[in-house]
């Protein structure tokens, strides 16, 4: 797997930060998760590798299945800054906006956002001019 994009200091700490692309498919899931906990891993984090996999791979999903259009890819960002693992999945469907419900017992779908919530120190949605993007963040062990 290629190293992390990119590393800048601010403020005498080091930010590190990833940025891939995935098409709108189900196979991008798993590609997003595993690079997910490899970063946590790279980065130091090892204790958050796990964490990280799955929030990545209920964002990614819900952006695949409620926010995706043909021809245009799911962003997915991976930042630690200080003592903050941040996750963001973009989309293109802004007006799309995700909202946890309580699904039925026998229903398939409707827990990713209980599982981002409980998971997730903080999690939303950012509003772009196209599209929308959702975060969740993890705090880190430490200062990198």
């Amino acid at each position: 797997m290629p190293p992390p994009a990119q590393e800048v200091h601010v403020m005498d700490e080091p930010v590190r930060y990833d940025v891939r692309n995935y098409p709108p498919r189900q196979d991008s899931v798993p590609a997003a998760r595993r690079r997910a906990a490899w970063l946590a891993v790279a980065w130091g984090q090892p204790g958050l590798a796990a964490d990280a996999a799955l929030l990545t791979s209920e964002l990614t999903t819900n952006a695949v299945l409620h926010g995706a259009v043909e021809d245009r890819y799911v962003r997915v960002t991976l930042q630690l800054a200080g003592a903050v693992l941040r996750i963001e999945v973009t989309d293109p469907k802004g007006e799309r906006r995700p909202v946890p419900r309580l699904p039925a017992n026998d229903e398939q779908y409707g827990r990713g956002l209980h599982i981002v919530s409980a998971l997730a120190e903080r999690w939303g949605t950012s509003a772009l001019v196209v599209g929308k993007t959702v975060w969740a963040e993890l705090p880190a062990a430490g200062s990198v």
